[in-house]
């Protein structure tokens, strides 16, 4: 069956996210774009993935509890854990590997953490755009050691992708699928060159505003509703 996702969504709490990026709020404007599935990626912290899973329990909306992650080589890419337990187990595992410097709200706004009411109760002091120095291929493996999975993000931007900060995607790495910012670029076979092996495409929104968030437009085929059965899907080589 398809299952209508977009599985790169930031909440306020990152540093580049529109305070309006509240959990009722992405809930709700998924739900009337008609997603079936999205995951909360926040820049390398968790903070409001629990309340987004509960607010989305409660509406109906699965959410994938997830974070995306700034590697030692600069290279952004999106983690997904079926479960909020092992997203937080996994995150204590690697959190004081991170630089730590104060965030300046002047500049990057509030990082701002919610309760389920979209209530602002507290502000992440510390800059989360920064890296962890922890490369790629070990952060895969800690990932999975959670029972996560993980993919390179935006590898059609400038900045911060896999195929800007190494030239190629090893075919050593294990991973099963990319994402394509917005849409699959119309230069797509420009990237395939910098690939040994084949990759299933996700493409998201990335969304830091309410409006970012995916039509109902990309999917993928799973056997059934749930996290279980995108993990199933995602986990399969294409």
């Amino acid at each position: 069956m398809k299952l209508y996702y977009d599985f790169h969504i930031h909440t306020g709490l990152s540093p580049c996210g529109s305070e309006d990026m509240s959990p009722n709020n992405i809930v709700n404007m998924s739900l009337i774009k008609g997603l079936d599935a999205i995951a909360i990626t926040d820049h390398n912290g968790i903070d409001n993935v629990a309340v987004c899973c509960e607010v989305g329990r409660k509406a109906g909306l699965i959410v994938i509890p997830g974070i995306e992650l700034q590697t030692i080589e600069d290279i952004h890419s999106v983690a997904l854990f079926k479960t909020v337990e092992d997203l937080k187990a996994f995150y204590c595992a690697i959190e004081d590997q991170r630089l730590k410097i104060k965030n300046k709200p002047e500049k990057f706004g509030e990082q701002c953490i919610f309760d389920e009411m979209d209530e602002v109760i507290k502000t992440e002091p510390m800059y989360l755009i920064t890296p962890f120095t922890i490369p790629l291929k070990r952060m895969i493996q800690l990932v999975r050691t959670y029972q996560g999975l993980l993919f390179p993000a935006h590898i059609n931007r400038n900045s911060f992708s896999i195929i800007k900060s190494l030239g190629f995607i090893d075919d050593e790495l294990d991973i099963q699928n990319i994402e394509w910012y917005g849409k699959r670029p119309i230069d797509a076979e420009e990237y395939e060159k910098r690939m040994k092996k084949s990759y299933r495409e996700l493409i998201n929104s990335d969304a830091h505003e309410l409006v970012q968030i995916s039509e109902k437009e990309n999917f993928i085929e799973v056997d059934e509703m749930s996290i279980e059965g995108i993990f199933r899907t995602l986990n399969t080589m294409i």
